[in-house]
């Protein structure tokens, strides 16, 4: 399906300024062979905004767009969101604690690992666990955050990951928002293209084809008037399958064994987690 994204929509407007400059942005797509295409920069307040303000277009059947606000990591291509490993892409917002031990959890699968973040950190260790549990996705990530709320600090696991023609999305625990639209073919008027965009101009996505076809969006707020947005429920597991069957589950029933608040984190850490 073709779609044009922009990741800043509008970086010299009120809404922009009313905000502190972004640390990335990227995106992820899967090309006609399934094969993922990521492009993706680190942005800091010097630098040229051009990346950002350049209309993508591309056509895959699955998209991932990321802001970056960096709570671990320095301003690298290596930190900056989506994440790649074995053909599948990752996005986390939130904050994990105590990377060392998280580490010494992952293994031979640290190499997988080529920044300093957090996030590239626990997308290693679903990686692990997907691939421990034969292949399957979804236990994989259930895996991997219930070992992270017994044995990490965690501020937030909020999660999208896509594969050429699925995506998973996890939220916990009820720290930030995570929204999910099933949206049916033209939306709600049905003759409608798909024309969504974020309330601070963060970014914007439009795809003529949804007039006529069906489509899930997950985002971190609602992008548009439409009635069906839903906010997952703490803990909850979202499958979107190859044909847009979607299925939701509870994969953790309580709270981080050590949550962690704003006040714990460092004022950079606490500064990207606000407003997210």
């Amino acid at each position: 399906m073709p779609a044009t994204f922009w990741l800043l929509e509008a970086p010299d407007s009120l809404a922009a300024q009313s905000r502190r400059e972004p640390d990335g942005t990227g995106l992820g797509v899967f090309d006609a062979h399934g094969s993922p295409q990521v492009w993706k920069q680190p942005l800091a307040a010097h630098a040229d905004k051009e990346f950002a303000r350049e209309a993508k277009e591309c056509e895959s059947t699955t998209f991932l767009a990321h802001i970056r606000y960096a709570s671990t990591g320095g301003l690298e291509p290596a930190n900056t969101h989506p994440f790649l490993q074995h053909g599948r892409l990752f996005a986390h917002n939130g904050v994990l604690g105590d990377l060392p031990r998280l580490e010494d959890r992952l293994g031979e699968y640290r190499d997988l690992v080529h920044g300093d973040t957090d996030s590239e950190r626990f997308f290693a260790l679903v990686t692990k666990e997907t691939e421990a549990h034969h292949g399957d996705v979804s236990a994989g990530i259930a895996a991997a955050a219930r070992w992270a709320a017994a044995n990490l600090p965690v501020y937030a696991i909020n999660l999208v990951l896509t594969t050429p023609d699925e995506l998973w999305a996890l939220r916990y625990p009820d720290t930030h928002d995570l929204y999910v639209l099933q949206r049916c073919a033209g939306g709600p008027h049905g003759d409608r293209h798909l024309e969504h965009a974020s309330a601070a101009g963060r970014i914007r996505a439009r795809s003529g084809g949804l007039a006529r076809h069906r489509a899930t969006v997950v985002a971190s707020e609602r992008m548009d008037e439409d009635p069906g947005w839903q906010n997952l429920r703490p803990g909850e597991l979202l499958h979107v399958g190859a044909d847009l069957t979607a299925t939701r589950r509870i994969v953790l029933d309580r709270p981080p064994r050590r949550p962690l608040t704003l006040d714990d984190l460092g004022a950079h850490a606490a500064a990207s987690q606000q407003g997210q």
